[in-house]
């Protein structure tokens, strides 16, 4: 999802490996990254399939429970449906604590970081006026993504936001309505409605990349 970045805040980009200037109190202290949020929580397929696993649900299940479709950049991506007028977050319970905190989306996960995609890859960098809880202290950044698996993860990361960025150049160019419905219906059948079974997340993603890839190539014939 593009997003307008502040240039100050790409005066310090990241790797993984790196410490940042990110840590605050969470939960503990206030919840205020879970709510106003709108339409900006975006899942991926491993947010939904983690989320599928951690609620015991499917992804129809998911819809009536607590996801939404909405444009991004012309591609229809689910993402949390926020409760009420102060767009709370349908998990943050009573205590105002993340009740999925152990399976929260990518989004969530990376708050208040950013991400920066160029010359085929991308860096991390810290968005400044997210966060106002104070203070902060230095936290290595793969620890506060919290995620296993990180290398498959991150590759995982910059595959879909290219295939994301292919689909919508393609749409463009095309100007075709029905292409773009009918690319909008497969991404979302293949990537999300389609269920992971046992075997392992990210070789099941690559097989349905790998389709997608071949289809992209034949409709731009």
């Amino acid at each position: 999802m593009r997003r307008e970045i502040l240039a100050g805040d790409l005066e310090k980009l990241y790797l993984a490996t790196d410490m940042a200037k990110i840590g605050c109190g969470g939960c503990r202290d206030c919840c205020d990254c879970c709510m106003g949020m709108g339409q900006s929580i975006v899942l991926d397929p491993l947010d939904v399939q983690r989320l599928e696993k951690g609620l015991q649900t499917s992804f129809a299940g998911l819809m009536e429970l607590c996801l939404e479709l909405h444009p991004v950049d012309g591609i229809l991506l689910p993402n949390l449906r926020m409760e009420g007028e102060a767009e709370k977050c349908p998990f943050l319970n009573e205590e105002k604590r993340c009740s999925i905190h152990a399976f929260r989306p990518g989004l969530c996960r990376l708050f208040p970081l950013g991400r920066i995609y160029e010359n085929g890859s991308f860096r991390y960098f810290i968005q400044h006026q997210e966060c106002r809880m104070q203070p902060k202290t230095k936290v290595k950044i793969s620890r506060w993504l919290d995620i296993g698996q990180l290398a498959q993860y991150e590759t995982f990361v910059l595959e879909w936001h290219q295939l994301l960025e292919a689909v919508g150049e393609m749409t463009v160019s095309q100007r075709d309505e029905q292409l773009t419905k009918d690319l909008n219906v497969y991404l979302l059948e293949s990537f999300y409605q389609k269920p992971y079974d046992g075997r392992d997340f990210y070789i099941q993603f690559e097989e349905r990349l790998a389709y997608m890839k071949k289809l992209l190539k034949i409709l731009s014939r």
